[in-house]
């Protein structure tokens, strides 16, 4: 364990304060506090802000929170299958007929460049083999380890047998060993077409940029139906409802929510004046300040790859990363005022002296 040392400066003297701290010291934090208590870290930065926080409207968007999982195949799904029932024999002390280590490492080699026309039935042939020893390797597990310990890791094996059982087209697919919660959301970027993670809803408020709510969704819903779940956090944490929601038109469907107006982008009608074109427009002109604020959540507040565990990890990562937006916001707004102060401050002073 290190103990960081602080110390600064007077005069001749200096002083050193000690303290011991751990980097699993934010683990146990985090699991202490639950999910709840991270929600009332979220409402405190949001009270901190006061008034200018409880806004009527507000601007509702989504996005995914990768986790921290590689670009998920066949493939590597089964390799890992055999790491894992290797791992379990050797823990439980196990005698396997074979372990399949030099076999795998030489399927694995085939499976290089595998687009290649020349070197695609091959590949093929080598990641059915590696399917055929992982459900080996499952099923004998399953024989040789005694009731106590199968009833232990039944909930692994039920992973590793639904990988095996699972086809392109399934519904409800794994994507990781270590993450099963995950699911693939197509995006339509042509740099990354799928993203694999969870959903997550942000909403802020229009005039401020304070964000208000940020829910997460452990299933992968229609934009929207996240709103009546997303708009009942942003009323628990802000203590008021927004009257009008600004959305994008993939939250199409439902106009009201409970009390809430959803608008989205549409041409307007015969009847539509002039003013309300103009309001129209310059609502949705302001809907698209939700995106740099969404893209530096992800760079500057770690919600661009979640190293969390499971569905409550996506949201306190979430929640955590938001508050510490809200936060930075409200101290770079106190730093302007002081520097604001100072200056005019020194200019008094100096007319003084004048």
């Amino acid at each position: 364990m290190r103990t960081p040392t602080f110390s600064f400066f007077s005069g001749e003297t200096v002083f050193q304060w000690k303290f011991p701290c751990h980097s699993t010291d934010l683990v146990y934090f985090r699991k202490r506090i639950g999910k709840e208590g991270v929600k009332k870290i979220l409402k405190v930065s949001i009270d901190l802000h006061g008034k200018r926080a409880k806004e009527r409207e507000a601007l509702v968007d989504t996005t995914v929170q990768e986790k921290n999982i590689t670009f998920p195949t066949d493939t590597k799904l089964y390799k890992r299958i055999i790491e894992h029932c290797v791992g379990i024999s050797e823990k439980e002390s196990i005698i396997l007929r074979q372990s399949y280590r030099r076999m795998t490492k030489k399927l694995m080699l085939a499976q290089r460049f595998r687009n290649h026309p020349k070197n695609r039935k091959r590949a093929r042939a080598a990641q059915r083999k590696l399917k055929t020893i992982a459900g080996r390797l499952v099923r004998e597990i399953e024989r040789k380890l005694p009731a106590s310990s199968l009833a232990k890791y039944s909930q692994e094996i039920e992973i590793f047998q639904q990988v095996l059982n699972q086809e392109k087209n399934s519904t409800n697919k794994i994507y990781s060993i270590h993450e099963p919660e995950v699911y693939c959301i197509s995006k339509g970027k042509d740099h990354k077409k799928y993203e694999f993670g969870s959903k997550a809803s942000i909403v802020v408020a229009k005039n401020n940029g304070i964000i208000v709510g940020a829910a997460h969704f452990s299933k992968n819903k229609y934009d929207g139906h996240t709103l009546p779940e997303t708009l009942t956090q942003t009323e628990e944490l802000m203590g008021l409802r927004p009257k009008f929601a600004i959305c994008y038109r993939g939250f199409r469907g439902k106009t009201f929510v409970d009390s809430t107006h959803i608008t989205i982008p549409k041409a307007p009608g015969k009847r539509t004046t002039n003013y309300q074109k103009h309001k129209a427009r310059k609502r949705f002109r302001r809907r698209a300040g939700i995106e740099p604020i969404m893209e530096h959540l992800k760079s500057d507040f770690r919600l661009m790859r979640n190293y969390l565990k499971g569905s409550l990890g996506d949201s306190i990562n979430l929640m955590l990363a938001v508050a510490a937006f809200n936060f930075r916001k409200l101290m770079r707004e106190l730093l302007d005022y002081l520097l604001q102060f100072f200056i005019t401050y020194r200019r008094q002073v100096l007319a003084l002296m004048r």
